[in-house]
């Protein structure tokens, strides 16, 4: 497996940092990601839903330490490169960095990045 696509979406928030899009062997999309500045630095924060108890639930994430370290690395790695302005990946795999941008235009941008536009 690869990760063959990152799409980095800054935010200008305190704790998030940006969206990030992830897509797998140029065939699975995993939309939602957040970079969360902690206490002790960055990481990756996989996309969750609240539960009726209130509390949140991973709806997709490695299964074991090696592979979130592997997707945390690749996507911190873009993460960078976006807000320097520079593709860290091969350009097939990088597009543009993104301007940093607010909550609600992000929200635009994940609904027109969807699945319905794959090709």
């Amino acid at each position: 497996m690869e990760i063959t696509e990152v799409r980095v979406y800054p935010v200008r928030e305190e704790k998030l940092k940006a969206f990030v899009s992830v897509v797998f062997d140029r065939c699975f999309m995993v939309n939602d990601i957040k970079v969360i500045q902690g206490k002790e630095g960055l990481f990756i924060s996989m996309p969750s839903r609240r539960r009726k108890n209130g509390d949140f639930k991973d709806v997709a994430h490695p299964l074991n330490q090696e592979t979130r370290r592997w997707v945390e690395d690749r996507i911190l790695g873009e993460y960078h490169a976006a807000l320097e302005g520079r593709p860290s990946a091969p350009p097939a795999a990088a597009p543009e960095a993104p301007e940093e941008r607010s909550l609600e235009e992000i929200e635009q941008a994940h609904l027109n990045d969807s699945f319905w536009g794959v090709s």
